[in-house]
């Protein structure tokens, strides 16, 4: 027994002006990391440059303190670019993540952010005993403690990133 079969094929395109959200990335780990790298890091850029802005000129921390403002600021700008294009992409936190960007990336800013955070805090010990009570120093201290566990985090997402990257 034979049959009529007719078949009809429409082919749509759409279009959409709307900006797709990858909000999943920020459940991850990677996410989550640099959601956190990223607030810490504007405390430390928020707390040097008022210092900065505020300080009386009789401590002599210029070079550790330009050197944390330094770091802080172009790991801040970083991480952003980072956690935007992973927000704002549906695929760049999978694509990113398996590159050796991350790594080495991550791994500059562990090593930077150390140098910067420890070159400070040893530098403001120095004038604590005499300035004890200056909120300048109390700042200093604070920004340069806050870039340590900032270190940490991005160490942690120097190893989520290399296992990441050795995965593939």
């Amino acid at each position: 027994m034979s049959h009529q079969v007719t078949i009809t094929r429409t082919t749509t395109s759409t279009t959409t002006s709307a900006i797709l959200i990858n909000t999943g990335y920020l459940k991850s780990w990677a996410g989550l990391l640099k959601f956190f790298e990223l607030l810490l890091g504007t405390a430390c850029v928020g707390m040097i440059c008022y210092v900065a802005d505020n300080r009386s000129y009789r401590y002599y921390l210029d070079v550790p303190e330009r050197f944390f403002m330094l770091m802080s600021v172009a790991f801040l700008i970083g991480t952003f670019c980072l956690l935007l294009s992973c927000i704002l992409s549906l695929s760049a936190g999978t694509v990113i993540a398996k590159t050796v960007y991350e790594v080495i990336y991550h791994g500059l800013a562990f090593i930077l952010y150390l140098a910067a955070s420890l070159t400070l805090l040893i530098e403001v010990q120095k004038y604590t005993s005499r300035y004890s009570s200056s909120t300048d120093i109390k700042l200093y201290q604070a920004a340069s403690i806050v870039g340590l566990v900032n270190t940490v985090l991005y160490l942690m997402s120097t190893v989520f990133a290399y296992r990441s990257y050795k995965f593939v």
